[in-house]
């Protein structure tokens, strides 16, 4: 992991792939490392893979940056090392909020009736709960209220900002014929209440497949289906995050 000449606060959270650190002069915004870390099937399959880190930033600050620049409210303030984002402070909603526009993978699990590749007008939406013990079970609205997670008219703003994230990517990609598939949100709550877009949108948050062709996918289900990790499989996947970083560069510069 690259070495940064930053002075960290206190460590406030870690999880697989990321580190949160106070900032140490101001309390209304913190650091988030990311990490080498790689995991799937809710932690049961973990590796490091050196380098990701730097390239999970980069490809965050191009999202995050874009999203901004697009008129969404975030916790995203900057890129200030190459495995390190300044991000304001929030405290997290414990919810993954999943866009689909294809149906694909686990969705196909839930509903063995729909065929793969069916399109979703508008993108379809849907709420999990973060409880790795519990395998993230989805939550309906009412479920979320009685959790005490949001009431009905946040709900509603969570849907209707996740589907505007989903459309910015959407045409992002579009631009340089990959198809975004699907993909995960997190929203946290800022001092004041307010619900802005928060956590990491990386490599490890959508399905992307160039051409629209699910052979030729660049994203995490490629670490989710190896039968066997290997060395050799891991640097070909690096090289899939840095083709994916590279790629995401130009949602910045055009």
């Amino acid at each position: 992991m690259a070495t940064t000449p930053i002075q960290f606060g206190e460590r406030l959270a870690e999880g697989k792939t990321k580190i949160i650190y106070a900032h140490p002069l101001k309390p209304e915004l913190v650091y988030m490392l990311h990490k080498d870390g790689l995991s799937a099937g809710d932690g049961a399959r973990r590796n490091e893979l050196p380098g990701k880190g730097i390239l999970a930033c980069r490809t965050n600050s191009n999202v995050f940056y874009l999203l901004e620049l697009e008129g969404v409210r975030t916790h995203y303030i900057g890129m200030v090392a190459p495995n390190i984002n300044l991000v304001s402070r929030c405290k997290m909603v414990p919810l993954e909020v999943v866009m689909r526009r294809i149906a694909t993978g686990s969705y196909l699990k839930r509903n063995p009736t729909v065929a793969e590749g069916t399109h979703f007008e508008p993108v379809l939406v849907e709420t999990f709960l973060k409880d790795d013990a519990r395998h993230d079970p989805m939550v309906n609205d009412q479920e979320i209220q009685d959790l005490g997670l949001a009431n009905q008219e946040e709900i509603n703003y969570i849907k209707e900002i996740g589907r505007q994230v989903f459309v910015i990517l959407e045409k992002a990609w579009a631009k340089q014929d990959v198809t975004l598939v699907d993909c995960k949100i997190e929203f946290g709550r800022a001092a004041d209440g307010r619900l802005m877009v928060a956590d990491v949108i990386d490599n490890d948050s959508w399905r992307i497949w160039p051409g629209g062709d699910k052979t030729r996918m660049l994203d995490k289900q490629i670490y989710r289906n190896m039968p066997e990790v290997t060395d050799e499989r891991l640097q070909a996947l690096l090289l899939k995050y840095q083709q994916v970083a590279e790629l995401t560069d130009r949602f910045v510069k055009e």
